[in-house]
């Protein structure tokens, strides 16, 4: 009996990385334009300042490396980190925090172990846990939703929020932008207060501010949901985070509402929809198998809550990420699907 020797990959359906890299980029529109509803053009300027260094870094690596530039600039992953670091760092970043953690993500988290599909970190959250680190209080100045800015002074212009991002652009004095931490953070910072008298005097969660979180993470769920409709994802890592969150915050809240965050503000009120959907998902630096994408997206939540409780910083997404970046190995090996043919326990 003759057999066909026939390598991987087997392709089940067309399209490339670049393909797959685009969808995602489609994908965060709805997140993106909430943002910029909400929160004004700073977001939109981020995106677009990462994505040119994040290029930049990336054709200098390839012409240091000799490798051909246009070829792996075309594969859009250089695109996506900074896509997703634009959408993550707070409105207002100066324009050197988007810089530092662009370039240290390319560079050091991707092409340092060898370029796409070789990095065993996520170089998006290697990137804004390096920033987050360095620079707590600009990571911690979130520009206030224009619902609480117009009762106060009108929402900045494009161009006043370009000069907040890049000051040396303008030779006029700045206008005072308005900014406060968000639910998560005010939260944590909350004190003595029971949460019932948080959400009752804290303003960022006056129902017209929390509102904007809300369709912000409603945004990132709708793009995630595409996501897995064009099949680029499989649901089972993204539902078993979103999950592990959900009942690790019910359990605890329902314990003791007044001292433990309620799970709408677990799962709207930070960066979980983005994680879920457009970075647990990463296919480099998760795991492969079915049942190991689950424990790993089980993990991820669980880490979250952890942290986000009775850790020092109140999002905790990226540093879940990365800690389980690091057991995604060892998942795999325990998780890895029987051959088929292979016959479980021993034969009589």
């Amino acid at each position: 009996m003759a057999l066909l020797r026939i390598t991987s990959p087997h392709l089940t359906r067309s399209g490339n990385t670049g393909h797959v890299m685009f969808l995602v980029v489609l994908a965060t529109l709805p997140g993106l334009t909430m943002l910029t509803y909400y929160f004004g053009w700073g977001n939109l300027i981020n995106v677009v300042w990462a994505t040119l260094i994040a290029l930049t870094c990336e054709a200098l690596v390839m012409l240091l490396r000799k490798r051909p530039v246009g070829f792996y600039l075309g594969d859009g992953s250089a695109v996506v980190t900074a896509l997703l670091l634009g959408l993550a760092l707070p409105p207002l970043a100066p324009w050197w925090l988007t810089l530092v953690a662009v370039s240290f993500a390319i560079i050091a988290a991707k092409h340092l172990y060898g370029g796409l599909g070789q990095n065993p970190f996520n170089p998006a959250m290697v990137g804004y846990a390096l920033v987050l680190i360095s620079f707590p209080i600009e990571m911690t100045s979130w520009l206030a939703p224009k619902a609480l800015v117009t009762d106060i002074q009108p929402v900045m212009s494009f161009s006043e929020t370009l000069y907040h991002i890049f000051p040396f652009l303008s030779a006029e004095p700045l206008v005072d932008a308005i900014t406060m931490a968000t639910p998560l953070d005010a939260f944590k910072h909350k004190g003595a207060l029971m949460a019932e008298e948080f959400w009752s005097q804290e303003p960022i969660l006056s129902p017209r501010s929390w509102a904007a979180w809300q369709f912000v993470s409603l945004g990132y769920l709708l793009g995630g949901a595409y996501l897995i409709y064009r099949k680029v994802f499989t649901w089972h890592a993204p539902v078993a985070m979103l999950g592990a969150l959900l009942a690790m915050s019910l359990i605890f809240w329902s314990y003791d509402p007044s001292s433990f965050a309620s799970p709408q503000m677990h799962l709207l009120g930070g960066a979980t929809m983005l994680g879920a959907f457009f970075i647990v998902t990463d296919p480099v630096t998760s795991a492969t198998s079915v049942r190991g994408r689950i424990y790993f997206g089980a993990g991820i939540g669980i880490l979250i809550y952890l942290i986000r409780t009775w850790g020092k910083y109140p999002d905790a997404v990226a540093f879940a990420v990365l800690l389980m970046n690091f057991a995604a190995p060892l998942i795999d090996n325990y998780t890895q699907p029987r051959t088929y043919g292979h016959q479980s326990g021993r034969s009589s």
